[in-house]
């Protein structure tokens, strides 16, 4: 029975230390603007708490810890998306804390300019990792069918420094075990409140 017990704690314990804290991040900021700092430039984010705001919170958590800082931009697609936000320049996984429910109804859609959290199949499955939409993505909005993927800001200044993330060469990475992941490293160097 300790056995089991141990057992039962340790998997209820690591549960509760990966998944975010509560509170509220950065409580005085309704619209926060933040600072992407890339290899590439600068790309300034508003983001809406009004409408998406558990996963605000959820990406300030990532904000506030530095898990985006010294970030790979992992996946472009030309005319579609520039996707960044798990892994880390040597190609680990980021420490992400938990996932966040999906919050794509809340009537803000996945057009040029956005930013949304990047998902698995699984609706509630969003935890780090998150995208700019470089073109009008409807398909990526929710439909009477099925869940879309949440957009919850976007981007102010800084879009050609996105347009040209998105023109860049691409391949398979053996490492990572992925398609359309940039040839020449991209990094995400800091993501700050402004």
């Amino acid at each position: 029975m300790k056995i089991k017990s141990f057992t039962i704690l340790c998997l209820v314990t690591q549960l509760c230390l990966s998944a975010c804290p509560e509170e509220t991040v950065f409580p005085n900021s309704t619209f926060p603007e933040l600072t992407i700092t890339t290899s590439l430039g600068e790309v300034v984010i508003e983001l809406d708490r009004n409408r998406a705001p558990k996963t605000v919170n959820h990406f300030l958590h990532h904000v506030a810890s530095k898990t985006y800082d010294n970030n790979l931009v992992h996946r472009v697609v030309k005319d579609y998306v520039v996707q960044t936000g798990a892994f880390l320049s040597e190609l680990t996984e980021i420490n992400a804390c938990g996932k966040v429910i999906n919050e794509s109804g809340n009537g803000l859609l996945n057009k040029r300019g956005t930013i949304a959290m990047a998902r698995y199949d699984d609706p509630h499955s969003a935890s780090s990792s998150y995208y700019f939409n470089v073109a009008d993505n409807t398909n990526l909005n929710p439909n009477e069918k099925s869940w879309g993927y949440t957009v919850f800001g976007h981007v102010v200044s800084g879009m050609e420094v996105i347009d040209k993330m998105a023109q860049t060469k691409t391949s398979y990475n053996k490492e990572l075990d992925a398609q359309d992941v940039p040839v020449n490293p991209i990094l995400i160097i800091s993501v700050r409140l402004n």
